[in-house]
């Protein structure tokens, strides 16, 4: 598989609420919706009725953004 279609694969993957802890991201479900909410993270992709899951490129570059705003002094 070419290259950017490895990147597009990713770009796809949706990650559950274990996957988040596991990026480091330990934050209550109610905290996660209230941040959506205001647009400070990233929106959710209901994937069932009972399921949601949140898009791997945009989790990443949240967690990037926290760690540029912290070198920042923001």
């Amino acid at each position: 598989m070419p290259h950017a279609e490895n990147v597009q694969a990713l770009d796809r993957l949706l990650l559950c609420r274990a996957d988040l802890r596991r990026r480091g991201i330990k934050i209550s479900d109610s905290t996660i919706a209230r941040l959506e909410k205001k647009g400070a993270f990233p929106r959710r992709v209901r994937v069932s009725t009972n399921s949601v899951a949140w898009m791997a490129a945009e989790i990443d570059a949240y967690i990037a953004d926290l760690a540029a705003s912290r070198e920042d002094g923001r």
